[in-house]
């Protein structure tokens, strides 16, 4: 990775390793709400497509057959992902970036009609100057479409943090170098209320569609859920822990997920999680 990128990027917040395999495990899950939120964009013919966060790539090409005159770019930080994506030939671009510094190159600067973003945002700090800047990249009347886990308060993410702060008080979570900066990523809470996206973005838009879906997955797998934040909230942990530490974390909170979430008939469990989604059409400026 980039040793210059900052410390709210996903890269760091999520640990500098990404697994395409384990993330795509329960991918038509993970698929269903981009879906949901690529059918509210309201864009028929946009000139160009970023996806910001196009992880191994799955959306993105749905995103270049719904607009195949498009100039259609994926943006990630992962390297892993990335190589994954470009796996698949066609005609997308990708682009290793960090979204908290990116800028459109002059060669798509005024022309991003389409800005999408599927569970990605929520890896980066500070979403009161992000989201505003981010609009600013789209001209008028095209849209920001973003959809992100609002997964703070469930009870997988909750036992996360109990399990880290039981270590913490036991000695087992030393002071290693880097192990702050996984602590802050297990207890973070980045993503905003639904009222405070709307009176952020409402003064910048012509329209804001924003709402929230909880989706009653049924995963598959004698432990579902542990595999399911093993690709995405686990990875500071497992990326940051070594050793004895990492041992004692992972089995301690397989345990507390297994009762909390202990699988139902033919092994599937539910598992309820929340997402926010929200289209900001982008206003063409005072007194639209």
């Amino acid at each position: 990775m980039n040793p210059s990128q900052p410390a709210s990027s996903r890269a760091t917040a999520a640990g500098s390793r990404w697994d395409p395999s384990q993330y795509l495990k329960y991918d038509q899950h993970r698929l269903r709400p981009a879906l949901d939120l690529l059918g509210r964009i309201p864009v028929p013919e946009p000139r160009s497509v970023v996806d910001l966060g196009c992880g191994a790539g799955n959306v993105t090409r749905i995103l270049s057959e719904r607009w195949p005159a498009a100039r259609i770019v994926g943006l990630d930080v992962s390297a892993q992902m990335l190589e994954r994506a470009a796996g698949t030939p066609g005609r997308i671009e990708w682009l290793r970036a960090d979204i908290q510094g990116w800028q459109p190159p002059a060669d798509l600067a005024g022309s991003v009609d389409v800005l999408y973003s599927n569970a990605t945002l929520q890896w980066l700090d500070d979403h009161e100057r992000l989201f505003v800047r981010l609009l600013g990249h789209v001209p008028a009347g095209g849209c920001l479409a973003v959809q992100m886990p609002v997964s703070y308060d469930n009870d997988s993410h909750r036992l996360m943090r109990e399990t880290w702060s039981a270590l913490e008080a036991e000695g087992v979570l030393g002071s290693e170098p880097g192990q702050a900066s996984v602590r802050a990523a297990v207890m973070r809470r980045n993503v905003l209320g639904v009222d405070e996206y709307f009176r952020l973005l409402r003064p910048l838009a012509a329209e804001l569609d924003i709402w929230q879906t909880e989706y009653l997955q049924q995963l598959s797998g004698t432990e579902a859920v542990f595999e399911w934040v093993k690709a995405t909230a686990l990875r500071p942990v497992l990326n940051g822990l070594q050793g004895t530490a990492l041992e004692r974390f992972v089995e301690r909170y397989r345990g507390l997920l297994l009762e909390a979430y202990p699988p139902g008939p033919d092994d599937i469990t539910l598992y309820p999680f929340k997402r926010l989604f929200m289209v900001v059409t982008r206003s063409r400026g005072p007194g639209t």
